[in-house]
């Protein structure tokens, strides 16, 4: 039995740049930014009082009625971006999801209950611990609490692969409906900001000291800044949504996955993993790596990150040969980690429906080991025939996934 073709038929998010690809790749195009203050938590003690937070977020807004009281703040983005999703779809509730599932990558999962729960513990005594945010202090609560919100039936799973996670997800969505044990799957990712994801980030040296923000692929880039939000696709068998009439927004034709031991210690470690997982998802799509039109890459400001990056693109694809547009938004959308791949994938939707990449916002100078690489970093957005886009994901572990999205063939 052949594989099933899976297609993408929805997609929703939440953002503080936007909650559909349209309004995300808009922004991303006409070169605005989501870095904003922080006002939901305390910034003392931090190296910077700025990130990409969801400012005036209101869950209520987004979910309506119901005891919200059971979710905390990352099971709201993930059933904020559900909610979106399934309604961009057309998805009622009740029959017509009995067989929809949910896959979720996170990185941290709800981190701010987590830590409040055992500091609560420590300082006020297990007495005082709040039975409800017990429940959220397992890295599968967001993903459950989602489900259980808008009654999703279907395979729950989450994963934790770190900034490659959303991307993830949705190659696992992918594998189960194609391997016919998932009929339908919203798959993607989501993460919350908070204190304490940027307190571990400043001490282990990631986040950028520039105010304005991070510069991805730039020779002065210092590190990223640390976004928030969740994003959603729907994932399902081609000949399924056909039957039903369900525009298709792209179809998956492959996945990598690779991994570097060293971390990016090792220059050439590093970039094989990044070209390895690229020529996997090719290998997977049956295609030849001169078939890639775009590249959503998921460059987010770290000086060695950022180079392996786009010397392993550059290997993957033909090494200069050719030049190859190059979308890379987390100056623009921030770091969202487990959420990052899946909002890069929703960009990469409408860079395949409309033919405009955006480009690398706040880039001044590409690097002396990028110039010859066939990687066109450009700051400004470019119009240009797309048929094929690759979405690239790094981790700071050494993961890396690569994901081909290709055009429904009419």
């Amino acid at each position: 039995m052949s594989a099933a073709e899976v297609v993408i038929t929805a997609a929703g998010a939440i953002h503080p740049l936007g909650d559909s690809p349209q309004a995300l790749h808009e922004a991303a195009c006409a070169g605005r930014s989501g870095l904003a203050a922080i006002t939901d938590f305390p910034t003392a003690g931090l190296p910077r009082d700025t990130a990409f937070p969801l400012q005036d977020y209101s869950p209520r807004e987004h979910l309506g009625r119901g005891n919200l009281r059971a979710l905390d703040r990352t099971s709201r983005l993930a059933a904020t971006a559900c909610q979106k999703a399934l309604d961009a779809g057309g998805w009622e509730a009740g029959e017509g999801r009995k067989e929809v599932g949910l896959v979720l990558g996170t990185m941290f999962g709800s981190i701010r209950t987590i830590s409040e729960f055992d500091r609560r513990c420590l300082e006020a005594g297990p007495q005082y611990v709040k039975p409800l945010d017990f429940a959220n202090s397992v890295i599968n609560a967001a993903a459950g609490q989602a489900a259980i919100w808008h009654g999703l039936p279907g395979i729950n799973a989450t994963l934790t692969g770190g900034p490659t996670a959303g991307l993830q997800a949705i190659g696992y969505g992918t594998d189960l409906i194609r391997r016919e044990r998932a009929a339908l799957a919203l798959a993607g990712g989501a993460e919350e900001l908070s204190f304490e994801a940027l307190f571990g980030f400043a001490r282990s040296g990631h986040l950028s000291d520039d105010p304005a923000g991070p510069r991805p692929f730039d020779e002065g880039r210092s590190g990223f800044v640390l976004g928030e939000g969740a994003a959603l696709v729907m994932l399902e068998d081609a000949e399924r949504a056909a039957e039903r009439g369900a525009p298709t927004l792209a179809t998956v034709l492959g996945q990598g996955n690779a991994f570097d031991p060293t971390r990016g210690r090792d220059e050439d470690s590093a970039v094989a993993a990044v070209a390895r997982s690229i020529e996997l998802a090719l290998q997977e799509a049956e295609l030849p790596a001169a078939a890639i039109d775009a590249v959503s890459a998921g460059a987010s400001g770290l000086r060695l990150g950022d180079e392996r990056e786009g010397l392993g693109l550059a290997r993957a694809l033909n090494g200069g040969a050719r030049k190859v547009p190059v979308a890379a938004v987390k100056s623009q959308l921030g770091e969202t980690l487990g959420a990052s791949g899946a909002l890069q994938t929703l960009l990469a939707l409408e860079i395949l429906r409309t033919g405009r990449v955006p480009g690398v916002h706040r880039l001044e100078k590409v690097p002396k080991s990028l110039e010859t690489s066939g990687l066109d970093l450009s700051p400004d957005a470019q119009t240009t025939t797309v048929d094929r886009v690759l979405v690239t994901a790094a981790g700071l572990d050494g993961n890396h996934f690569a994901l081909i999205l290709g055009k429904v063939s009419s």
